[in-house]
């Protein structure tokens, strides 16, 4: 299984816990990049291969010496996850030396429907879990998601209680940027609800992000409140996981944090702009309730696109559209 983006790697995490529990006999390796090797500790019969995509394993020759790599741990079948050019090259190479193979359907089609202008059909397509189930489906593992199990709370490290204090606060995490800026909340809005949350003292909000300038944003958001703590650049990615599944709620863009909260067993609230969930990426065992969405009777083109890369013109403002005291009481709904 190869993966990409770490919202596509997160997703991937519930359907294989399921696997390893309705087929406990069965051995899984995981092919992905080193960095995403702790989303998948702790998960039993599971081994995880590192594809090293910058020396060993770049270009076409290293693709043929990850199949040779990953053939000598006696693989019986390929699970494609991925569907883009790499994995269907390994795959290939795995259905040509006489082994199963089934690759996942990204419903291109459908998802064309649901995000063009004109005849547009408004309709929820299959998830991408249920997609990710058929795979093993057609590989003679049909697969039941409707109990999920997830991890324990993380017991968490003495330098992350340092930073976030009183850990008997109800914890909410927030996480305000998405790789688009059609999917990420108005600033001045997320401010709103930021102060609004921190009114309550019982609570700490905990901002999570990444890189120099989301880490100057996330300082200037907190900065006014005791109870609104930083963590990017703080601590570790592991510790950050760690901390994640302590969260009590998260509330999030259509991201990757979201998909990574939902698959520690979190509660995600989600807010929409130019995407949808109807798309198939609601983040896994949440309700389409905390998922709140653009007014497409303002915006009637919504959802405009998968994953938020096709700019509209007069839908930059799509997402003022969900009000901060909406937000706020979601949250608050979640919490009790």
């Amino acid at each position: 299984m190869r993966l990409s983006a770490m919202g596509d790697v997160a997703m991937t995490v519930p359907v294989l816990r399921a696997f390893v529990k309705q087929y406990p006999t069965v051995k899984l390796t995981v092919i992905s990049r080193p960095f995403f090797k702790p989303f998948f500790d702790g998960i039993p019969n599971l081994e995880f291969f590192a594809f090293d995509e910058k020396e060993r394993h770049k270009g076409f020759p290293g693709l043929l010496r990850l199949f040779k790599d990953v053939k000598k741990l006696k693989i019986d079948a390929f699970a494609d996850l991925h569907n883009v050019l790499r994995s269907k090259i390994v795959s290939l190479l795995f259905a040509l030396s006489g082994k199963k193979r089934a690759t996942v359907d990204k419903g291109r089609e459908g998802k064309k429907e649901l995000t063009r202008d004109e005849n547009k059909i408004f309709r929820q397509l299959p998830t991408m879990f249920e997609r990710h189930a058929k795979v093993f489906e057609e590989l003679g593992f049909p697969l039941d998601l409707s109990k999920p199990q997830f991890p324990e709370k993380a017991v968490l490290s003495s330098d992350v209680l340092d930073i976030i204090g009183n850990e008997n606060q109800k914890l909410i995490g927030i996480a305000p940027f998405a790789q688009y800026d059609s999917k990420v909340y108005p600033l001045d809005l997320m401010k709103e609800v930021i102060e609004k949350l921190a009114e309550n003292k019982n609570q700490t909000i905990l901002l999570f992000g990444g890189g120099k300038k989301e880490i100057e944003i996330l300082d200037s958001l907190a900065q006014p409140f005791e109870n609104v703590i930083n963590m990017a650049g703080k601590i570790k990615f592991q510790q950050e996981l760690q901390l994640i599944s302590n969260l009590d709620v998260m509330l999030s863009m259509d991201s990757g944090n979201a998909h990574i909260a939902a698959m520690l067993g979190v509660k995600v609230i989600t807010l929409w702009g130019a995407t949808h969930p109807y798309a198939g990426f609601l983040p896994f065992n949440q309700s389409l309730e905390n998922a709140l969405t653009s007014d497409r009777n303002q915006y009637p083109k919504l959802p405009t696109s998968v994953y938020g890369n096709k700019i509209v013109e007069g839908y930059e403002d799509a997402m003022r559209t969900i009000l901060p005291q909406q937000v706020v009481d979601k949250v608050i709904e979640q919490l009790s």
